[in-house]
């Protein structure tokens, strides 16, 4: 009986280190996947990019997460090893119905969620419909409204990086923010200076873009439509004053991706606001910082990992 027990526990270590990868397959038919690590509280992460996928953070800062929380680490649909929808189902509504059928699959009462960039829209539209899913939420350098973080933070700073003299064609309200991305992205390629809007250094961003070859066949489907996706370019600032879930927002005072002045507008009436002196991937850059923030919010909303 105690070599059994003894057999049993070693088991169970063994897959809470080396964590649970897995498959969930949603009610439409599409394979998420899911790798379950660490041990607290549950924390589903919930990616940008809006198709960067879970693995860079589970990579660059699994260290810190797994030690508080029980981290679920999700490939969005249609997003690096997660399959599409057969028929490109991307909307918020059906994201959201991901996560809870997630949720319940996983046998989680509640949870808490945590965002990066882009996701800072889902995040919110999840908390907006399933407050009583969420304990708390974890906002990391988030953008709620992206047509705001591009046309007043991303895009001025890219023609300030690219010393163009003439902006005029990027101040005209009359031209998309498409077309003024299309003109920006092979400027700043050429030059290899797009680093400039998210790193602090270029070694940075080569580190962090090696992650994505990690990966066998990466999907990149949900990415290549995500930004220009009607769910996801409403102001959700406007929702936050209404979401009384404690939040911690962390912003990057050198965020040029998101804009270091985001966080105007963002009222969630129990917020812990955060300002850190780091770009667009505190993760990576300072996650001393990231710590301190993360320890400060679960003490003071009582939400210590168990």
């Amino acid at each position: 009986m105690n070599k059994l027990l003894f057999l049993i526990s070693f088991v169970l270590i063994t897959i809470n280190c080396k964590g649970q990868e897995q498959y969930f397959t949603t009610s439409d038919n599409v394979n998420l996947y899911l790798n379950v690590k660490g041990k607290g509280t549950p924390c589903l992460y919930i990616h940008g990019g809006p198709g960067s996928g879970s693995y860079w953070m589970e990579k660059f800062a699994g260290d810190i997460l797994e030690k508080r929380f029980t981290m679920i680490y999700l490939d969005l649909r249609g997003v690096s090893r997660s399959t599409s929808p057969a028929d490109g189902n991307y909307s918020m509504v059906r994201m959201i119905q991901d996560f809870e059928e997630i949720r319940k699959f996983l046998g989680f009462e509640s949870w808490i969620i945590m965002g990066h960039s882009f996701s800072g829209t889902v995040v919110t539209g999840y908390a907006k419909e399933h407050p009583q899913s969420i304990k708390g939420m974890m906002m990391f350098n988030c953008s709620l409204n992206l047509t705001e973080s591009i046309s007043e933070s991303w895009i001025p700073k890219a023609c300030e990086i690219l010393g163009l003299k003439d902006v005029s064609f990027y101040e005209n309200d009359t031209i998309s923010i498409q077309d003024k991305l299309n003109r920006l992205f092979p400027l700043l390629n050429e030059k290899d200076l797009t680093w400039k809007l998210a790193y602090a250094n270029k070694d940075n961003e080569t580190i962090m873009n090696n992650t994505f070859d990690e990966i066998p066949n990466w999907n990149y489907d949900f990415g290549g439509i995500g930004l220009s996706h009607k769910d996801y370019l409403i102001n959700f600032k406007k929702y936050t004053p209404d979401i009384k879930i404690p939040v911690l927002f962390f912003y990057g005072e050198n965020d040029w991706t998101i804009g270091p002045k985001h966080y105007k507008g963002v009222l969630f009436p129990n917020m812990l606001l955060w300002k850190s002196k780091s770009g667009h991937i505190p993760f990576m850059e300072n996650k001393e910082d990231l710590e301190k923030a993360i320890n400060k919010f679960l003490k003071k909303f009582y939400l210590q990992s168990q």
